[in-house]
């Protein structure tokens, strides 16, 4: 019997307005495990109109920056304390492996706690005004409700960059996680509650975007939209965003360059693309998908890729020595499949994998073989357009600006990784690659304390780190007038 998880709104658990429900399939047993409210417009409404009252004329508007921050850290620790509880959800809900998911959930505590530490150091500054009698000075505020909008691939990790600064900074909110994947996003609003959070200052809404996520976006009542998922989700919300002039955050796609050069230690830049392309099913948007590498090492090292990247483990995500789960929903399993027909239709050498992955252990999940790709130009559809599977494009470069003007020849900017043991390259590549995050001699690595985001395609605004509460307030300049007597007033001050 599939297990139900209603919304949560205004502190309570609720039901669609009209009653209306959707199931939620496993991905690795392809059984229906679990359903959810099909919340729409009217539960929309209700949602946003509980965060308004919680940050307008609740307890929550009224509470010190200490005392949220209390409420953050209560709230890391119950998720610390229902970890393997949380991770279990994720991975019945997205099939990504147990280990992965159990180690983000592991790490999320630290992100309440860090933003949590920052709630009572938001400090605005006295200016030294060039006005005579003049006392100015600067107040960073909240911007009301926010709405956070979160992808399948790791749940809880996309809503606590999210909600960790917003909450800190005092606003309230309204999650929409992905339809995919919202049992998480439940459990994480009544851990809020039982922490002591006042009602309405977290609410979760599960649908379908079109149906409860345009009408959360388009309210009226909402400042600030947090969003991370696709390209074409990001420009929809970023238009519709920009008919009420409101704050958003896009956390989108990406088409990463891991660049190898011929001095990089390559056992190390081995693991480094398996890390890239390989971890998480290449579901991640900072998937190093392009693997440049020079000339020189270039034959020997694909076939040394193909070798350690054929013995990647294939089967049920929640087993601790699985390396590779199914892919999340059919239809990005079915995209993926698309991409690899269309990669050797444009004459890519497939030299691993390259279709279904079927046999014993991997039950009725949507499994795709690790696939390797050689020969790539970086005009072929497989380089240029986000696949988010296993699937990796081998590209030839030939010297340092040869390989800055391939990883920079993308519509994306999301991230990027180096592989070098010259210093001097090492410090002057992030400085010449058009992206928001780049790794040097290792990859995929995320951090409370470190902004996270992209440039061109890949989106706007950052996450993570002290750049990440200034996403969540505007800034009030208030002045004050010291004179004895007020001056002409028909001339500006």
């Amino acid at each position: 019997m599939p297990q139900h998880f209603p919304m949560f709104i205004d502190g309570r658990d609720a039901e669609a307005a009209d009653g209306a429900s959707f199931e939620s399939t496993d991905p690795y047993t392809g059984e229906v495990w679990a359903t959810f409210p099909r919340g729409r417009a009217a539960d929309a409404e209700l949602a946003v109109a509980a965060a308004r009252r919680a940050f307008e004329s609740g307890p929550w508007s009224r509470l010190t920056p200490s005392a949220r921050a209390k409420l953050l850290f209560k709230l890391a620790d119950l998720i610390e304390r229902d970890a393997d509880r949380l991770a279990e959800l994720e991975v019945r809900d997205n099939g990504k492996l147990i280990a992965e998911m159990r180690a983000q959930v592991g790490y999320i505590p630290e992100y309440f706690r860090y933003f949590g530490g920052l709630a009572d150091k938001i400090e605005g500054a006295v200016l030294p005004i060039d006005k005579a009698d003049t006392f100015n000075y600067t107040l960073h505020e909240p911007l009301g409700v926010c709405v956070a909008i979160t992808a399948w691939n790791s749940p809880l990790l996309l809503a606590a960059n999210k909600l960790a600064p917003g909450l800190a900074a005092a606003n309230t909110f309204v999650l929409k996680p992905s339809e995919f994947t919202s049992a998480s996003a439940v459990a994480l609003a009544r851990l809020a509650h039982e922490a002591g959070f006042p009602p309405g200052v977290l609410n979760v809404v599960t649908g379908y975007g079109g149906e409860v996520g345009a009408p959360l976006v388009s309210h009226p009542d909402v400042a600030k939209i947090g969003f991370t998922g696709s390209e074409l989700g990001g420009q929809k919300i970023n238009e519709s965003a920009a008919r009420d002039f409101k704050h958003v955050t896009l956390e989108l796609g990406g088409k990463s360059a891991n660049i190898v050069f011929d001095d990089a230690n390559l056992d190390n830049a081995l693991k480094g693309a398996v890390s890239g392309i390989f971890a998480a099913t290449g579901q991640t948007c900072v998937a190093g998908s392009r693997l440049l590498v020079q000339d020189g090492i270039y034959d020997e090292f694909v076939e040394r890729l193909v070798a350690f990247a054929k013995q990647a483990r294939i089967g049920d995500p929640k087993l601790r020595t699985t390396q590779v789960g199914p892919v999340t929903t059919t239809a990005q399993y079915e995209k993926i499949l698309d991409y690899i027909r269309i990669a050797k239709d444009e004459g890519a050498i497939c030299r691993l994998g390259g279709a279904r992955a079927t046999g014993e252990g991997l039950g009725q999940g949507q499994f795709v073989q690790p696939t390797i790709f050689a020969e790539v130009r970086n005009d072929m559809r497989i380089a240029r357009e986000e696949v988010f599977g296993p699937v990796l494009s081998c590209i030839r470069f030939k010297d340092e600006d040869d390989a800055v003007a391939i990883a920079n020849d993308s519509p994306y900017g999301l991230a990027a990784g180096v592989w070098t043991g010259n210093i001097r390259r090492a410090i002057d590549m992030p400085k010449r690659l058009r992206v928001g995050i780049v790794w040097v001699n290792m990859y995929r690595a995320v951090s409370f304390m470190s902004p996270f985001g992209g440039t061109k395609r890949s989106g706007m605004g950052r996450e993570n780190g002290a750049d990440a509460i200034r996403e969540y307030m505007q800034t009030k300049s208030v002045w004050v007038s010291t004179a004895r007597e007020t001056p002409d007033p028909f001339v500006i001050r």
